[in-house]
């Protein structure tokens, strides 16, 4: 027999609902077994100390001195007095298991011995037997057990409780059974004709009859099925419009590498440029020495510039090295906490005797601000800008070297009374090998790289770096930093 998803459907939702209500039924039905063993648990338990309160009373209060008579006396009133408050049967064992008192002397015990061993013991126990739960628990005196007192209690009321919720579970459960499949039976119904138009859709298709609109209006995902299916050949049109876009974006993306290749072969020229000069002024001198080994003043000359020209490649190389370490990878910087003015001080201290040599004064008017920045970092970064200041500087000029807090950031000035920087270059100094004026750099060593690495590391640091300059007045490049909180 073929059932239909109707059918299935239907009988799984009936199904889940008998599962759930069974085990709902059952965590219920469990609470309710607890919490009512719980109840007399703590009922019988508050019995017992009223028990224990009694007889040390009466026990305090004999005046005969042969303790192993107190029950003999007392025992039948004690079980009697704790009948009435406790409104149970009560039964009291002395320590060797006998019965010395019973509220109900009419009534028949069971078979409790195993049981009262264990309350002998001083220790708590029941037994349950038909509807009654016997609840033993020890007689104390001052110091020592001296008894047991036996507690019946109904649980007829409770088990009565506990059958009637089973018998109204039974009757929700197939109720909510019975209207779920009902309702699940016409809810399918609708969901199953859906599946159908879409089947007989797939099949035109297939044919090659394609529909002009969607056969199901639903906002569900039945709905975006169809929906999908009508757009299935639009699109097709798409996905060949898309695979013309992504070949013009490739076309683009290979454009782009020609102009990055191109800005390469700029750069390594650049390069090949900077380097042919010191070493075509190294290969004259090398020659005339050659030459002229035995001309003393040729032999200092040639040494001095030599050295002066050997040294310059080696800047060069390292800022080169510097710069590609930097636009390459992602180097670990080693912050930690530094003082602007401090480190400032220090830099200006070491930088002075050079502007001095060049004739120029060093102004510092420096606050504390403390940075979380790479110390090293730091250094050449302003190492840099005091070597430029000093090298495009007039003579008898001046460099200012200050601070100032601006909201959470610290600006830094260094300024100088140099030759300035013309305005339309503004956005090229920072470029690699850039130089404003050639004949000036060779002649202060300068190799256009300084800059560019500068501006690489200060932004590196989350720091910012701006310029201001006026041509044939002065410089003054502006660095921003983050203030450590």
């Amino acid at each position: 027999m073929k059932l239909s998803i109707k059918v299935k459907s239907s009988l799984f939702l009936a199904v889940l609902l008998i599962g759930t209500v069974f085990v709902l039924s059952l965590l219920v039905l469990q609470g309710i077994k607890q919490n009512q063993q719980k109840q007399t648990e703590n009922l019988l338990s508050q019995q017992s100390k009223l028990a224990n309160v009694y007889v040390k009373q009466v026990y305090l209060s004999q005046t005969d001195e042969d303790q192993s008579l107190f029950f003999k006396q007392y025992g039948k009133e004690i079980a009697r007095q704790i009948g009435i408050i406790s409104s149970l049967h009560v039964t009291i064992f002395n320590m060797s298991g006998k019965v010395v008192g019973d509220s109900l002397p009419l009534e028949t015990s069971s078979d409790n011995q195993d049981t009262l061993k264990y309350a002998l013991k001083g220790k708590v126990a029941y037994q349950e037997q038909d509807d009654t739960l016997s609840y033993f628990a020890p007689i104390y005196s001052t110091n020592n057990q001296i008894g047991v007192v036996q507690f019946d209690y109904s649980l007829y009321e409770n088990k009565k409780f506990y059958d009637a919720t089973i018998k109204l579970f039974i009757k929700i459960g197939c109720s909510i059974i019975a209207i779920s499949f009902i309702i699940g039976y016409f809810f399918f119904n609708s969901l199953v004709s859906s599946i159908l138009k879409l089947r007989r859709v797939t099949e035109e298709i297939k044919l090659g009859n394609y529909p002009t609109q969607s056969v199901i209006n639903r906002k569900d995902e039945l709905g975006y099925l169809s929906q999908a299916i009508f757009y299935m050949s639009n699109e097709i049109q798409k996905n060949i419009k898309g695979m013309q876009q992504e070949q013009d974006n490739l076309q683009l993306a290979v454009e782009k590498l020609k102009i990055l290749e191109k800005q390469q072969k700029q750069f390594i020229g650049s390069i090949t440029h900077e380097f042919k000069t010191p070493l075509t002024v190294i290969r004259a001198y090398i020659d005339l020495i050659e030459m002229y080994s035995d001309d003393p003043k040729l032999l200092e000359e040639a040494m001095g510039n030599i050295s002066k020209e050997s040294m310059r490649l080696y800047e060069m190389v390292e800022k080169i090295l510097k710069l590609a370490e930097l636009e390459k990878y992602d180097f670990e910087l080693y912050k930690e906490k530094v003082d602007v003015k401090e480190q400032l001080d220090d830099l200006c201290s070491r930088m002075n005797g050079k502007a001095t040599k060049f004739g120029l004064t060093l102004h510092t008017e420096l606050e504390h601000a403390n940075i979380l920045i790479d110390k090293e970092s730091l250094t050449l970064i302003f190492m840099n800008l005091l070597d430029n200041a000093i090298k495009y500087n007039k003579s008898n000029g001046n460099i200012n070297v200050s601070n100032k807090i601006i909201d959470s950031r610290v600006s830094i000035s260094i300024k100088d009374s140099g030759i300035g920087i013309p305005a339309d270059v503004f956005d090229k100094i920072f470029e690699p090998f850039f130089t404003v004026n050639k004949d000036r750099s060779r002649q202060s060593g300068g190799s256009g790289l300084g800059l560019a690495l500068t501006k690489d590391l200060i932004e590196k640091q989350n720091g910012t770096i701006i310029v201001e300059s006026k041509e044939g007045i002065g410089t003054e490049f502006i660095i921003t930093f983050p203030i450590m909180r």
